[in-house]
Parts: structure tokens; C-alpha cells; sequence
């Protein structure tokens, strides 16, 4: 034994005389109160998730470095009377972070207020919540330490017995599984244990079995009902399993202390198990005392290996997370090929909130959250022939807000984190290159963050729906899928289309994005478009076609040199074909108008937008488009071409097809709806889309509660659009109110 693990033995053996004298109250509040010290010694390791199942209270320990799936469910010791939430969370938390899995604990029914079965009811039915929660039983290795290990042990015999499914396997620290004490252990090493004295232990054992009329220390004459059916009590093979029937146990993986009065509990067991025919192993550690692996002694730091080693053993292997790589969906193929050294296509969402977000609160909801999007939170490599994706181990680190949205992200950047989390005051952002989702994946993501975070933040619990999904569960394939490929038509659709006119003007030196934000009010939109019979996003596309026009009026005098004014409106694809990916699953519409053929009046735009969106969203006209852009990724050909003539020929289509065709993208991911009382700490939402490539403009629009965010992005110096569009809208009766981050 070195000389740290002497100085901690001496230290618990201090407590020793002190324990036997202590009433019950006190040795309970000492108990939780250890709980939580070992759970605040790994706090930046793990988030908690409480919870109530069948009444019992729980709580789930998420590591934030997760590697297997499945779930430990942790029986928490204290000789059966000792020992709330707060306690088991402490050695759960040390469990979650060492294992790099989910760790249930429950709060069980303690003694002498509650004898025996209340805390193997209480154990059952937390196993049973896991069971009908969607994890079974080749999933969940149940774990306990002292009367928590000998619980697990009655816990698989009652399961046995029921015919319910088992669990994978039984860690065992220190169990007790004798109460009736008669092991040679509990003499000989009554003076060794630094920890426990055969007094307390009887008195635990008389708690568990319902022999004290009293619920304090101190055991006067008359405290203890008539002993002989209580000490037959003892052998009962649910409390003391010892004395059971070992035949159908899961591996047993059991660890004990040379120098405890419990020892002969765990040797007894591991014979009896092998006698049974089950699988078992023993690891006794010379010196060492009762519960030793609960102080995570470097000395014993090998005992967590063999631990891990025998997790993963009784897991299924599918259950060792591997980090997941994926083909890059249809649509995203283009932007790695068409980034350039001072563009690339990234897009912002965020979310402000009513208070002063708390960095290190959100970066635990961040570390859970990514979990749950592996398509998302990912990096960018090359392969020899295309790009792929592949899910990064760890959440990136939260970072402050830079001088301006949607600063270029690097291409070594991309490589490693392709989004990035950005903090500034109440507001929390995303930005994500656009090859990992389009706006609606990402609204998901951000909504879902930000649940994570106020339940962490405000210890509540919110409901899923509305796009916020349930950080604990696994992906669902669906969420992963390339919907291209499975959508596409028999043949395709041209892709021909004329240019349409680009506003242009002075490019800031530096690079800098103005970001300007249309605040308008939804009832007032809502009107308007229901005067002309037309959605909301259709009547913005009317009132940024009016203004354009003007500008180019101004640009080009002669009437036969102007070109066609075009919007490009995406089209979220999900409803149209029922599918729930993650990925990008967009395509667009460019409705729009030729000047050379006359004025236009508003209401007279809002019906040719509204005409070219209806005949456009139609599956078969959106299948078609599928085909045209599907087949070129089938192309023999192209597939066998190295990864760089497959961007030289991917420019080159993205500069003939792509931005050319539309003045700029107008794009509403509509209105924020969000579960339960999650609004309630919500002040507003904002979507903003990058510049075009060669063009200074673009256009994101999104509303939350009776408010419509449209935030026009562009980096030259004159503010001509913005100016244009606000004439348009104060003629049409719209009140605006503006912000802007202009230098």
C-alpha cells in the first residue's frame, strides 16, 4: 500500500468509533453529503437527468464522452437505511465517466421506516421502467456496492423466478449478501476493517428485516422485537442471496478488500456461483478496505480496466460506438467543390433567450447533444474520389460571438468541426457549413440544444415534439438518410434558365457582413397575404421582386438591357414526400418577372409567384429535378474521376447553373413552434444565410410568437436593397422596425 492510500485508510479509520454512536439522521446526511463530493469530482465529466419512474425517484448520469451504448443501472449501498438520490448520483457520476456509458440510479425505500421487500420493489420496478423504456436486457449490467451489491444479486433472482428478461451481467463492490454474518471474515477482520464494526453491521441487518421498533442509533432494551423469527429472516434467499439457488445468474463480475469484514460474503458468492455453473470472477485486493473502489484510488486504477474490459464483454459488440462516417447527401456534394478562399457556403440559426446564457451550462448541453446528430456533428474529409463525412468524438468548444455573422470558416476548420457554437450574452448561435443539413435540419439541432440547455440550466424537465428530440435516444436511421436517391423520377427535368439581374456595389475590403433585420409584425403580414391570396413567403418574394426592380431602373436605363428579376425561394422536401432526414433535403423555385414586358403592380407579382411555386412543388416536377441532379452522381464516368477533376467539373456547373439564375435566395424557415413551457424563456429566434459566391446579397427569414425576423445579409458598402425593400413595405402598410450590426 503506497503512502496516499495509508493516509485515506487512516482517515476513514477515524471515523470508525464516531459511526456506532451516531443516531440514523445524522449518518444519512453524512451519507448524501459523500454522494455529493464524489459526483462534484466529476461534474465536468457527466450531466444528470432526473426523473421520476412509477414514482420512484432516478436519476441518468449521460457521460460527455460516451463510447458504448447501453445502460448500468446502479443499486446504491448503506447497509439498507442510508442513502438518497443525492448519494447514489456521487458514485454514478464516477461510474458514467470511467465506463463511457449511461449510468440509471434509483432512490429505493430505506430501512428501518421501510424494511424489507420496499427496496427490492423498489430496485424491480426501476428495472422494469428500463425494460419498457426501450433498453433490454442484453443492454443493462446492474451494479451495487455493499447492500446495493448483495440488492443486485436478489434483484436477478426475483427476475429468474418472474421469467423477466435478465440483465447482461452483475458488477458486485464489497456485496453483502450474508445478513445472517456467519462468514469467518466478520471475525477475523473485525479489528482490520478500518470502515465497519460488527455492531453497525447488526444493527443494519435488523433495520433491513424489520426487527427495530425504532429508527435511531442507539439500541436501548425493547427496541428489538422478539429475535428467532427475525434471525430466520436473515437467510432468506431474496436478503441474503447467499443462501439461494445460484442456477441462471448473469456473469458475475465481483471485487472485495482483503482487510473487510465482508470478504467472506464475496468469496462465498463467487463459489457458489461457479458451483451453479455460472460465470464468475473475484478480484481481492490485499489492504484494502469495504467499498475501496468507491474513493478511485490511483493504486487501483487497473480494477476500472478489468471493469470496462468486462462491460464490454457482456454488451453486444454493436454496442461499442464507433464514430459513424457517411457519403455526403446529394445536394451537398457542390459546396466543398465551390468554396473558395474567401467564401464558403455556411448559414447561421439562433436563439436569444431571456436571461445571460451560462458558456459552461451550455457547453454540458452541447457535449449531450451531439450525441444524438451524427450527421451533423461531424467533420469534412477527402477521400481519393469524394468527400465524406465522419462523426467527431467530442463536442467542439463553445466560442464568442466574432466581429461580425458568419465569418468565413476555414477549410482546416471544416476538417476537423464542420459548425460551430458562438455565445454572446442572451443569445446562443449556430453556424453550419451547409453540407452537413439545410435550415430546417438545423433548426432541429438548435432547438434541441437549447432544451438540453434550460433543462441542465433550470433543473426541469421539458417535453419533445415540435422539432426538439429526445438527447437520449439513439439516432434513428431515417435521420441519417440521403432522400435523393430513393425521390428521383424516371427521367430528369433541363436545368436551363436564364440569369437574372445581380445587384451590385461597393465589396467591403475586409470582408465584413452587414447584417440588417427586418422586425415585423406576423398579424400584419398574415393580412397581407391573405388580401391577395397568397402565402406569407410569397408575398415577401412580391415585395423584394417590386424592389429590386426599382434598383435596376436605376442601374440600367435602357429598358431592352435589363434582365429578368428572380427570387430563390428553397423548398423544404420533407412533407412533400413524408420522409424525417436530418440531411439536406431541399430544392427551389425561382419565381420572378421580365421588366422589359411592363409595371408591375404588387398584388400582380404576388399571383406570378404564387403561380410558378404551385406548378414548381409538385412531386413529379421535384422528382424530376431529383433526376437531373442524381443522375450526374451516377454517371460511371464521373464516379471513377479523382476527387479534384470532380471539383474543377462541379465549379463549373455551380458558376453555369447555380447562383446565376436568381438575384438572390429568399429563404423562411416559417414559424418557431416549440413543446410545453419552452417559450416561456425565449425572447426571439434568427435565421441568416451567407452572401452568394459573386453576389453581395441574401435573404433568411423566421418568426417566433407574433414576430417575423427577416435578416438581410450582404458585405458591400451601400445598403440599397434594404432601402428599396422598406419603401415597398411602408407603401404596402407593413410597419418595420430595423437593427443592424452596420460599422
Amino acid at each position: 500500500m503506497n503512502l496516499s492510500d495509508k493516509i485515506l485508510r487512516s482517515q476513514v479509520e477515524l471515523t470508525k468509533p464516531i459511526a456506532d454512536g451516531t443516531r440514523l439522521e445524522v449518518s444519512r446526511s453524512l451519507q448524501d453529503r459523500i454522494g455529493r463530493i464524489m459526483h462534484f469530482t466529476r461534474r465536468h465529466d457527466v450531466v444528470v437527468h432526473d426523473n421520476y419512474y412509477e414514482g420512484i425517484r432516478a436519476s441518468l448520469i449521460v457521460p460527455r464522452d460516451e463510447i458504448r451504448g447501453g445502460v448500468i443501472m446502479y443499486i446504491h449501498g448503506g447497509g439498507f437505511t442510508c442513502g438518497s438520490i443525492k448519494y447514489a448520483r456521487g458514485y454514478a457520476s464516477v461510474l458514467a465517466a470511467e465506463c463511457g456509458m449511461k449510468v440509471f440510479c434509483v432512490e429505493y425505500r430505506l430501512a428501518p421506516e421501510h424494511p424489507y421487500p420496499a427496496a427490492l420493489d423498489d430496485v424491480y420496478d426501476a428495472y422494469i421502467a428500463l425494460l419498457k423504456g426501450g433498453t433490454p436486457g442484453e443492454r443493462i449490467i446492474v451494479a451495487g456496492e455493499s447492500a446495493g451489491g448483495g440488492l443486485a444479486y436478489s434483484l436477478c433472482l426475483r427476475l429468474r423466478d418472474e421469467g423477466v428478461e435478465m440483465p447482461a451481467g452483475i458488477v458486485a463492490i464489497s456485496p453483502w449478501c450474508d445478513l445472517a454474518m456467519s462468514g469467518a471474515s466478520y471475525t477475523e477482520n473485525r479489528e482490520a476493517d478500518p470502515s465497519l464494526t460488527h455492531e453497525r453491521l447488526l444493527f443494519f441487518a435488523n433495520c433491513y428485516v424489520g426487527a427495530y421498533e425504532k429508527h435511531s442509533m442507539p439500541k436501548p432494551k425493547g427496541a428489538i422485537r422478539p429475535s428467532a423469527e427475525y434471525e430466520r429472516k436473515k437467510t432468506d434467499p431474496l436478503i441474503s442471496p447467499l443462501y439461494a439457488d445460484l442456477s441462471g445468474m448473469p456473469p458475475s463480475l465481483i471485487f472485495a478488500g482483503g482487510d473487510e469484514m465482508l470478504l467472506s460474503d464475496a468469496e462465498s458468492m463467487q463459489d457458489k456461483l461457479i458451483q451453479a455453473g455460472c460465470q464468475s470472477k473475484l478480484y481481492i485486493r490485499p489492504e484494502m478496505w469495504h467499498a475501496y473502489m468507491l474513493y478511485c484510488l490511483k493504486s487501483q486504477k487497473k480494477d476500472y480496466e478489468i471493469l470496462n474490459e468486462f462491460v464490454k464483454k457482456c454488451l453486444p459488440q454493436e454496442n461499442e460506438r464507433k464514430l459513424r462516417w457517411m457519403q455526403l447527401d446529394n445536394s451537398a456534394k457542390i459546396y466543398p467543390a465551390s468554396a473558395t478562399s474567401r467564401w464558403n457556403n455556411i448559414f447561421r440559426l439562433s436563439c436569444t433567450l431571456k436571461e445571460e446564457v451560462d458558456t459552461e451550462v451550455l457547453q454540458s448541453a452541447l457535449d449531450v447533444t451531439v450525441r444524438r446528430f451524427p450527421s451533423i456533428a461531424v467533420r469534412l474529409h477527402s477521400g481519393a474520389f469524394w468527400y465524406y463525412l465522419e462523426e467527431i468524438a467530442h463536442a467542439p468548444r463553445i466560442q464568442e460571438e466574432k466581429s461580425y455573422p458568419l465569418v468565413r470558416m476555414p477549410f482546416d476548420d471544416i476538417r476537423h468541426c464542420a459548425f460551430r457554437v458562438l455565445v454572446y450574452h442572451r443569445r446562443i448561435a449556430v453556424e453550419f457549413f451547409h453540407a452537413l443539413t439545410d435550415g430546417n435540419g438545423g433548426l432541429v439541432f438548435l432547438k434541441s440544444l437549447v432544451a438540453e440547455y434550460l433543462e441542465q440550466k433550470h433543473n426541469m424537465t421539458l417535453p419533445c415534439g415540435c422539432g426538439v428530440l429526445d438527447r437520449l435516444e439513439a439516432p434513428k436511421e431515417e435521420e441519417l438518410q440521403d432522400c435523393f436517391p430513393k425521390n428521383k423520377a424516371p427521367v430528369g427535368r433541363a436545368r436551363q434558365e436564364s440569369d437574372s439581374y445581380r445587384i451590385m456595389g461597393t465589396p467591403e475590403e475586409d470582408g465584413f457582413c452587414h447584417v440588417t433585420t427586418f422586425i415585423l409584425r406576423s398579424e400584419q403580414l398574415v393580412s397581407l397575404a391573405h388580401e391577395n391570396n397568397v402565402s406569407v413567403t410569397t408575398a415577401l418574394a412580391a415585395a423584394f421582386i417590386k424592389a429590386t426592380i426599382a434598383l435596376q431602373n436605376e442601374d440600367v436605363r435602357r429598358l431592352k438591357r435589363q434582365k429578368k428579376v428572380k427570387m430563390l425561394i428553397p423548398v423544404d422536401l420533407r412533407r412533400l414526400y413524408g420522409v424525417n432526414t436530418l440531411r439536406n433535403f431541399v430544392l427551389y423555385s425561382t419565381p420572378g418577372v421580365d421588366p422589359r414586358l411592363g409595371e408591375y403592380e404588387f398584388s400582380e407579382l404576388c399571383e406570378i409567384v404564387h403561380h410558378r411555386l404551385k406548378l414548381d412543388v409538385t412531386k413529379k416536377n421535384m422528382s424530376a429535378r431529383i433526376y437531373t441532379n442524381v443522375k450526374d452522381e451516377e454517371n460511371m464516368l464521373l464516379k471513377l474521376a479523382p476527387l479534384f477533376l470532380k471539383n474543377i467539373v462541379m465549379k463549373i456547373v455551380f458558376r453555369l447553373f447555380g447562383e446565376k439564375k436568381s438575384t438572390l435566395s429568399l429563404s423562411n424557415l416559417g414559424v418557431v413552434r416549440l413543446p410545453g413551457n419552452m417559450a416561456d424563456y425565449i425572447d426571439r429566434f434568427d435565421f441568416v444565410l451567407s452572401v452568394q459566391s459573386d453576389a453581395p446579397y441574401n435573404v433568411g427569414v423566421i418568426s417566433f410568437g407574433d414576430t417575423l425576423y427577416l435578416n438581410i445579409i450582404r458585405d458591400i458598402r451601400e445598403p440599397r436593397l434594404e432601402r428599396a425593400l422598406y419603401e415597398v413595405l411602408r407603401s404596402l402598410g407593413v410597419d418595420v422596425k430595423l437593427e443592424s450590426n452596420e460599422k
